[in-house]
């Protein structure tokens, strides 16, 4: 019977999380996308990208826009293991320049499906929503 480690597939998984906010503190659309299976998809409001070419070039131009001088946090608040594959559930956000805390505005949780390919844990699903529906009072 072979045991399994639980806990450093924890870890491995919740690495995910971490290689995508440093890949995004490096503003490196080529690292970011390549956390994502070749054909990972990436949902954020009015977005939906489906594989690292096209994550790699939105994240990009997103780098060199938009999300030019921010950062983005998020802490893991579920994991689950099914197998060889897991999904968590995580707040955070994006952190405008100079900010420590996200705004009430930017928070958000996130899905994320996280499968082992090739031994290594790597996403294949991303989906976020704002914690606040519009018009709601924070």
């Amino acid at each position: 019977m072979t045991t399994i480690d639980r806990s450093a597939d924890q870890a491995a998984i919740t690495s995910v999380l971490h290689r995508i906010t440093e890949a995004w503190a490096a503003h490196d659309g080529d690292a970011f996308a390549r956390v994502f299976t070749e054909n990972g998809t990436m949902i954020l409001p009015g977005v939906f990208r489906k594989g690292q070419a096209d994550i790699r070039a939105f994240m990009t131009q997103a780098f060199a826009g938009p999300y030019q001088g921010t950062q983005v946090t998020g802490q893991p608040i579920d994991l689950e293991v099914h197998g060889n594959t897991a999904v968590v559930i995580s707040k955070g956000g994006v952190l405008a320049p100079g900010e420590t805390e996200v705004s009430e505005a930017r928070a958000i949780r996130a899905t994320w499906v996280v499968v082992k390919d090739d031994g290594e844990w790597r996403l294949t699903a991303y989906q976020n929503s704002p914690v606040h529906a519009p018009g709601d009072a924070a």
